[in-house]
C-alpha cells in the first residue's frame, strides 16, 4: 500500500514521540473520549453510534472490526501528544529541516540504453529548513497530496541540482 505524502509528514512527527500511544481498543477509546470530553463528541469522530463508544470503554467490546480499528488509530495518534508533536514541527522548519527517499526518473533525452539515458534512482536527500516549513504549512492548510508532493519535488530539485553539488 502506498501512503499518501501527508501521512508520511504525520509519521515524520510521530517519530518525536516520547511515549507510544495507547494500543488497546479500550485504551484507545478512553483517551479518545477523554480528548473529545465526552462519548457523544468520540462517536461522531469516529462515525459509530454513542453506545458502542460506550461498550468499547467498559470492555465488553473488545476487537474492532479492521476499518474502526485504523479510525481509532489514525484518531488517537492525531491527537497524542500535540506539545511534542508542536516542537518537532518547529524544529524540522527552523533548524534540522527533513530528509526525503524518493524513486525518480533522471537523465537527459538520448538514445535508448546510452549511458545518458533516464532511468530509476532511489534518492535521499535532506531539503533544508524552509521547504520543511513549506510542507507542514501547506499541509495545516489542507493542501492536496499532488500540492505536497508538487512542493517536495521543487525542494528536491532545488537541492539535488543545485550548482556546487
Amino acid at each position: 500500500m502506498v501512503d499518501s505524502f501527508g501521512d508520511s509528514l504525520d509519521r515524520a512527527l510521530e517519530g518525536a514521540f516520547t511515549r507510544r500511544p495507547p494500543q488497546s481498543a479500550q485504551a484507545q477509546m478512553k483517551y479518545l473520549v477523554k480528548q473529545l470530553k465526552g462519548t457523544k463528541a468520540a462517536a461522531q469522530a469516529l462515525g459509530i453510534s454513542q453506545r458502542t463508544v460506550e461498550r468499547y470503554v467498559s470492555g465488553k467490546l473488545k476487537r474492532p472490526r479492521q476499518e474502526l480499528r485504523s479510525r481509532l488509530e489514525r484518531e488517537v495518534k492525531n491527537r497524542w501528544q500535540p506539545q511534542i508533536r508542536a516542537k518537532a514541527r518547529k524544529k524540522a522548519a527552523t533548524t534540522d529541516g527533513l530528509v526525503v527517499s524518493t524513486r525518480a526518473r533522471f537523465g537527459f533525452e538520448a538514445a535508448p540504453g546510452s549511458t545518458d539515458d533516464g532511468r530509476i534512482r532511489d534518492i535521499t536527500q535532506a531539503l533544508p529548513p524552509q521547504w520543511a516549513d513549506r510542507l507542514f504549512t501547506a499541509r495545516e492548510q489542507g493542501a492536496t497530496d499532488q500540492q505536497l508532493q508538487q512542493i517536495a519535488a521543487d525542494g528536491l530539485a532545488e537541492m539535488y541540482f543545485r550548482a556546487n553539488n
